[in-house]
C-alpha cells in the first residue's frame, strides 16, 4: 500500500520536527551550561535556574501542534522527565513542582501509555502535592482509551480510585472509579481478570456502604507499596499502613512484610 504524503503534511512533519529539535537544543545547552556550573558550586541557584529554564520549554511542548507525532512528542517528554526526577540532588532544591508540567505533554499525547500513569501519580501527587491535577489528566487520558483494545487501561481506573480515596478523601468518586476498573477488566475473559474485578468490586462495596472503610485504605495502600516506583513513595504506604493497624517489618535485605 502507497502512502501519499501532501505539502501540508511535509510541512507539518517539518514544523513538528524543527521544534522538537529547537526545544532539545535549549535543554542540551541549559543542560551543558548546568553542567559546568555544577562543577564548580553545586549552589541552590543552579538548581533554581534549571527550573526557570526547563518550565517554558514544556508549556511550548504542552501547546505545540503534533502533525501526527503525538506519540513521539510524549514519549520525549516522559524520557526528560524521568532525568527530573531522578536527580534527587536537584529535587532536594527545587522540589518536585514541574512534574504536572511534564505529564500535561505525556498524558494527552499517549494516553495509552499506562506505566507513564504510576509516575503521574506518585510524582504529581505524592511528590508535587497536586492531586487534582493527577486525578484531571487521568479522566482526560481515560476517554481517549478503548478497553476493548488496551486491555491494561482498567489500570488507570485503579490508581485514579486511590488518589481521590487517600489524597483528595472523596470516597464516591473513588467507589465509582472502583466499579470502573470492575467492569473493564471485566472483559477480558481469563480467570486472573474475573479475580481482579471481583477484588475491585469488592472495594466499591465497601465504599458504597462504609465510606470511611479501613479495609479499602489498607488495600489501597498496599497497592501503593506494590507500585512504589521512589523509596519515598513506599515509605509513605508503610507509614500508613502501620497508622491503619498493619504490621509491616523491613528486614536487613530491605524486603518488606505486611502482616493483618
Amino acid at each position: 500500500m502507497k502512502l501519499a504524503l501532501t505539502k501540508n503534511d511535509l510541512l507539518g512533519a517539518i514544523f513538528t520536527c524543527g521544534a522538537l529539535a529547537v526545544v532539545a537544543w535549549m535543554q542540551q545547552a541549559s543542560l551543558k551550561t548546568l553542567q559546568t556550573q555544577a562543577q564548580e558550586s553545586l549552589s541552590p541557584e543552579v538548581y533554581q535556574r534549571e527550573v526557570a529554564q526547563l518550565k517554558p520549554q514544556l508549556q511550548i511542548l504542552a501547546q505545540m501542534p503534533s502533525f501526527g507525532f503525538d506519540n513521539l512528542i510524549g514519549d520525549w517528554s516522559f524520557l526528560q522527565f524521568l532525568q527530573y526526577f531522578g536527580d534527587w540532588r536537584a529535587r532536594d532544591v527545587t522540589g518536585y513542582d514541574l512534574s504536572p508540567y511534564f505529564f500535561q505533554v505525556t498524558i494527552p499525547r499517549d494516553p495509552k501509555f499506562v506505566r507513564a500513569y504510576v509516575f503521574l501519580s506518585t510524582s504529581t501527587t505524592l511528590f508535587a502535592g497536586q492531586p487534582q491535577i493527577t486525578v484531571d489528566l487521568m479522566n482526560q487520558g481515560l476517554k481517549q482509551l478503548d478497553p476493548n483494545v488496551f486491555d491494561q487501561a482498567y489500570l488507570i481506573w485503579v490508581y485514579k480510585a486511590i488518589d481521590e480515596l487517600l489524597y483528595l478523601g472523596d470516597h464516591k468518586a473513588a467507589q465509582q472509579s472502583y466499579e470502573m476498573a470492575a467492569q473493564w477488566v471485566s472483559l477480558q475473559n481469563t480467570a486472573k481478570a474475573k479475580e481482579s474485578a471481583a477484588f475491585y468490586q469488592r472495594m466499591a462495596d465497601f465504599l458504597r456502604t462504609n465510606p470511611d472503610s479501613k479495609q479499602a485504605q489498607i488495600n489501597s495502600w498496599l497497592m501503593v507499596l506494590g507500585n512504589a516506583v521512589s523509596g519515598r513513595g513506599q515509605q509513605a504506604a508503610i507509614e500508613n499502613l502501620r497508622r491503619l493497624g498493619v504490621k509491616v517489618t523491613i528486614d536487613p535485605a530491605g524486603n518488606v512484610k505486611v502482616e493483618p
